[in-house]
């Protein structure tokens, strides 16, 4: 049987649930500045596959890389790690 290999796993905060079995997942990473040393802070914004529909704005999600599902989506959320009050 053939291995995969590792999928990056990452978190992120659900923007917008307004399509179908999608979700907008916004992923913040901290990172220092090459030229001025500070550390700054960088968002990504991606479409993730939500099978249940069960994902709503300000939710805090798991996400896992996967194979792609359409022309944008190539994640898929794996849990809801905090409801959104």
């Amino acid at each position: 049987m053939i291995e995969r290999k590792n999928r990056k796993v990452r978190q992120g905060l659900v923007m917008k649930n307004a399509m179908q079995k999608t979700v907008v997942v916004k992923m913040e990473k901290h990172e220092k500045h090459t030229l001025y040393h500070r550390i700054v802070a960088r968002s990504t914004k991606v479409m993730a596959h939500d099978e249940n529909n069960e994902c709503k704005i300000g939710d805090l999600v798991e996400i896992m890389e996967t194979r792609p599902i359409s022309k944008n989506k190539c994640w898929r959320v794996v849990k809801v790690l905090k409801k959104a009050d």
